[in-house]
């Protein structure tokens, strides 16, 4: 799972910072608003960065952990909150995460 996450991470990153040179923060949002489809999608984002977030709170309640910088960068740049907050998490509890998932 960690080396999944690490590509997926590298990926977009890469991907991500080149849409960022290209458009600009203020670009991406502005494309995210052009059109019915794009609202849509936009809104999807959004939705599911909330549930992941709400996720993310409970397991950070759970073990103990911060959550708020993984929240702060979840609101500001989506997937990347998660994604570090899964890579960063202790190895243990990745496994129990696992775990709980299949139960």
């Amino acid at each position: 799972m960690r080396t999944v996450l690490i590509l997926v991470l590298a990926t977009f990153g890469a991907f991500s910072l080149y849409t960022m040179w290209e458009v600009g923060y203020t670009g991406i949002w502005q494309a995210g608003m052009a059109s019915i489809g794009a609202w849509q999608l936009l809104v999807d984002f959004v939705i599911t960065s909330l549930i992941l977030l709400g996720f993310l709170w409970r397991d950070a309640t759970q073990t103990g952990r911060r959550l708020w910088p993984f929240a702060l960068l979840t609101l500001a740049a989506g997937s990347f909150g998660p994604m570090l907050y899964l890579l960063l998490s202790p190895r243990g509890s990745s496994a129990r995460l696992d775990r709980e998932a299949t139960a």
